[in-house]
């Protein structure tokens, strides 16, 4: 008798397509089709994870130039200038220090511009 493995392989290409709901035309019903798509949205997704950590920083850098040429002073000088006075605070919080508590952002701009 021969041994079919149907169940398994329906549970496998249903998983795969609930992964595509929502594609546009074939991409979400027909088998190869849909299988090239998640694979390829799949490594979108990975890719993103990962690049989101470097536009986060970089919006943090924008943020912290921002409020410290408001404070007369440009951005690498206030970094140097804080790693000079052994601050160990990363970018951010100090952006987050720059947008929601003005005096204590001063007061680093301050320490940097001693340093």
């Amino acid at each position: 008798m021969r041994v079919k493995n149907v169940v398994q392989t329906r549970q496998r290409k249903k998983k795969v397509f609930r992964l595509s709901k929502g594609y546009y035309s074939d991409k979400n019903n027909r088998w190869r089709m849909t299988i090239q798509q998640v694979e390829k949205s799949l490594v979108y997704a990975y890719n993103d994870r990962k690049d989101r950590k470097g536009t986060f920083r970089r919006m943090w850098i924008v943020r912290l130039n921002a409020a410290v040429r408001e404070e007369g002073l440009s951005y690498n000088r206030f970094i140097s200038g804080l790693k000079k006075a052994n601050v160990i605070l990363d970018r951010k919080m100090l952006a987050e220090i720059a947008v929601t508590d003005n005096a204590a952002f001063k007061q680093l701009v301050e320490i940097a511009k001693a340093a």
